[in-house]
This record gives structure tokens, sequence and C-alpha cells, in this order.
């Protein structure tokens, strides 16, 4: 089972029956604040290829506020002191640490945008979802799995770079909040990630148990196991 296709690249002589995207309950719409956009936000780990230090240049080049609801991994560390602290004193831009699950999507709900600026081969990002599921469009750069989760011009902006990340963040209220909310619950609920398990499980049993076995031993091989 892979959670893209763009997971699959790494893997390419596995056999998978099936792709199934992530889902998440998402936000209750009573704990969602109204939508305020005036901040652009960056939520996940702070580390070199999730690319805070370009969610920060990208917000000043935009003159917008960011607000940054990242933890610092002990990986992650020097990267941070090194590059990220001393951004930190640039007018507007506000560390305020991991967040939770219960303050998660009044964050995000109040944000103009979430940046995504990462620079490496995205499995999945949960996060983006997480941000769909508040009516908050993505601004991502074109990696992994970006292409298989953000719409185009319906729940977000997918593009190359800084700059065109900074041109994404100018019309980006152009986008209907609603509409994004509305894909995200067609595309990325629990419910659905449910169902699809619960389909491709069902099509195995009916192939029998000759449908199974040569999936695991690629599997296996790839890992340098017993087939």
């Amino acid at each position: 089972m892979s959670i893209s296709h763009a997971q699959r690249r790494g893997l390419p002589q596995a056999r998978f029956v099936a792709n199934v995207p992530h889902g998440i309950f998402g936000a209750k719409p009573g704990t969602l604040a109204p939508a305020t956009g005036d901040y652009l936000a960056f939520l996940g780990r702070d580390a070199r290829e999730k690319g805070p230090d370009r969610a920060i240049r990208i917000a000043r080049a935009c003159g917008l506020p960011l607000r940054i609801a990242a933890k610092v991994d002990r990986a992650d560390r020097h990267y941070f002191d090194a590059v990220i602290r001393p951004m930190l004193g640039s007018p507007g831009v506000q560390m305020i640490g991991e967040s939770s699950e219960r303050d998660k999507p009044a964050f995000l709900c109040g944000a103009r945008a979430l940046l995504m600026p990462i620079e490496w081969p995205e499995p999945f990002g949960l996060v983006m979802i997480e941000a769909l599921s508040c009516g908050t469009p993505v601004i991502a750069f074109n990696r992994g799995a970006v292409p298989e989760v953000i719409e185009h011009g319906l729940t977000g902006c997918i593009v190359e770079d800084e700059a065109g990340a900074i041109e994404a963040v100018r019309r980006i209220d152009h986008l209907d909040r609603g509409a994004v909310s509305a894909r995200f619950e067609q595309r990325f609920t629990s419910q659905r990630m449910a169902q699809d398990y619960l389909r491709t499980y069902r099509s195995l049993a009916q192939d029998g148990p000759a449908a199974t076995r040569q999936p695991l031993r690629a599997l296996r091989s790839a890992a340098g196991g017993a087939g």
C-alpha cells in the first residue's frame, strides 16, 4: 500500500496493490475561529528540508507577518541555531513553538495561507490537509506528493521556487476558502481513507491468498529479507 504515487518512486521493485492517501478527522466546525487572513503560517519540523528559512524570506518579501508553529528536533538544532535563530529578529516573524491538536485549527484558520516551501520528495504532507480542513489554502513547492494533494488554483498554489511563492501569496485571496474546505471533505477525510482500505482488503480477500503473496515477497526482497 502507498500513501501517494510519489512515495512509490523510492521502491520501484515493490508490487503495490493500492494507493490510499491519508485522511484525518479534520477540525470540528464549532472549533474554527473566523478566518482573518492577516498572517502567513508555517507548520511542521524546523528542519532544512522543510524550508522555514524560505518561508521567512517569502513572508518578508510580501510584507506579511509569519507565525512559525514548529518543533526543533535534536538533529535539526544546528540548523536552527545557525540559520533560523538569527532570522527571528525580523519584523513580523513569530516563533510560537509546537502547536497542540487543540490549538492547531485556530492557528491554521487565521492564516492567509500555509507556506510549505519544501526541498525534499515529501511522501505526503499531513500539514497540507490539516490546513485544507480549515479552509486555508496552501502554497507549496512542487516536490514529492504536493501535486497529488494540492489542486492548483482551487485549494492552493503549486510553485517552483521562492519567487513563485511570493507571486502566489499576492493572489491567494482570490481562492474560495469554502471551496477549499469542501474539497477536503471530498478527498481527505478519515472516513474516506478507511473505506479505501476496506475496499482494498475485500478485493484481496476475494482474489485469494495468491494475490497477497507476490507483493509481500517483493517488499521482503526490497528490505533484504527472505522471500
